[in-house]
């Protein structure tokens, strides 16, 4: 069965007090859309439609860089779930299949579930809720179920005492024949209070019909939506939460887990050992058998087997650590291949480079890359040995089994096998450093006097 998706990104947010539209907060290093744009597209959708609404430039902009072929519908005026969802029927047009109705600010929803939703449908249900048994079902709507078959959705206001005693509700999540969807929502009416157009409706008429409707069940926590920063921070625990749970499940070893926070799309090989206080940003993937230590911050970046980051080590966008590399304390890599078994032990910097293979980079290293407009490369070959203090000054080429002497400027090519010395020499003058202390202590006491 062909599968669509419609995601609602319209709202506002305004309980958020953010310019920032809703569904573009982050939560686990991504926006909160990434996170239903990737349950999503578990079910394998030909197409997927974002509604954008408030910031639909910003939502655009974001929708298209998680995935190109998504298409962008516009709600111009917010007039009600149902009105948002048909805002995609142009897209949908000619679309012969089931559309999944998302929403961009619930994150939670597992793919899994959404398997169960499209397999009811397969099953042959005209129209599909999810529903979930809440804990406190406060002024959720209550679905009305008998045997199976979903009767009618009703909205806590409009419920009676004994409809309000069901602790089913509903999510807003729902799965239905795409043209069937856009035919009841046209004759969805907004002649309520609010003056909206309710996708909650879809039921009612459907079962007017003597269409058939059911509700697949999911776990409360999968319907959490967000709207405050205080239901976004609690989000972030949870989504944490998942996140070393299933590292743990995989094979990583974390002795201080509430100390280390995950990205959506962080990868973590087994035996991996991720020490206290440790942030992946977006795009790190760690193969097996490394050490990641204390206080490190990793962000697009890759490190192979056996490799070793930290402590206090930051890996930005473009490092590529091969096997066996040793990143240590305060060393910053940036847009940098380092060749495997090579180290850079201390207090270094670098960036824009390409590192061989078992070459050595002395404390207090930095690739000067950036002369104010352009950057440039430098290039190290395999057996280097950097000595501490050397600022290279790109573009320059260290050859393979090349020496570099502690405080050198190194601002020409290096030759294989050759030692490169580019320091002033030393100049030592008997007794000055007396004179000179003598005369600035008499300076700083004349001073003293006159104030």
């Amino acid at each position: 069965m062909k599968t669509a998706l419609i995601i609602l990104a319209a709202g506002k947010g305004s309980r958020m007090n953010s310019d920032l539209p809703k569904v573009l907060h982050p939560l686990g290093g991504a926006p909160l859309l990434a996170h239903a744009m990737q349950a999503g597209a578990a079910v394998n959708p030909e197409r997927t439609v974002v509604v954008a609404g408030h910031g639909a430039a910003l939502v655009r902009r974001a929708a298209l860089g998680l995935d190109d072929t998504v298409r962008v519908a516009e709600q111009t005026e917010q007039l009600g779930t149902a009105h948002a969802a048909a805002q995609a029927r142009e897209a949908l047009n000619g679309f012969d299949g089931t559309a999944i109705v998302l929403f961009g600010d619930t994150p939670f929803v597992r793919p899994e579930t959404l398997g169960a939703m499209t397999e009811a449908r397969r099953t042959g249900h005209d129209v599909v809720i999810l529903g979930f048994e809440a804990a406190d079902p406060g002024r959720y709507g209550r679905l009305v179920m008998a045997g199976d078959s979903l009767e009618r959705i009703v909205e806590f206001k409009d419920a009676s005492d004994a409809e309000r005693q069901i602790s089913l509700c509903n999510s807003g999540v729902l799965a239905c024949d795409a043209a069937l969807l856009f035919d009841l929502i046209s004759a969805i009416s907004n002649d309520n209070a609010a003056g909206e157009y309710y996708l909650t409706d879809v039921v009612g008429l459907a079962r007017a019909r003597g269409l058939s409707a059911t509700a697949v069940t999911c776990d409360e926590s999968e319907t959490l939506g967000i709207n405050t920063r205080a239901e976004l921070a609690g989000a972030e625990a949870a989504f944490q939460a998942r996140a070393r749970a299933a590292a743990f499940e995989n094979g990583v070893t974390m002795p201080a887990p509430d100390t280390v926070h995950f990205a959506l799309d962080t990868v973590v090989g087994r035996d991996t050992v991720i020490e206290p206080n440790v942030v992946f940003g977006p795009g790190v993937t760690i193969e097996s058998g490394a050490t990641i230590r204390a206080f490190s911050h990793l962000e697009g970046c890759h490190v192979a087997r056996g490799g070793i980051v930290g402590p206090y080590a930051r890996l930005r966008p473009g490092a590529e650590l091969s096997e066996d590399v040793r990143i240590g304390n305060f060393v910053e890599v940036k847009n940098a291949r380092i060749g495997e078994g090579t180290k850079v032990n201390h207090l270094s910097y670098i960036g824009d480079a390409t590192l061989g293979r078992g070459t050595n980079v002395g404390a207090g290293t930095i690739t000067c890359n950036y002369d104010g407009v352009m950057k440039h490369h430098t290039h190290i070959g395999d057996g280097v040995f950097i000595g501490s203090n050397t600022m290279l000054v790109a573009p320059v080429h260290i050859g393979d089994q090349a020496m570099t002497g502690s405080g050198s400027v190194i601002t020409s090519d290096v030759e294989p096998e050759a030692l490169a010395l580019a320091r002033a020499p030393q100049v030592e003058k008997p007794g000055m450093a007396t004179k000179l202390f003598n005369m600035l202590r008499a300076k700083k006491a004349q001073q003293q006097r006159g104030s």
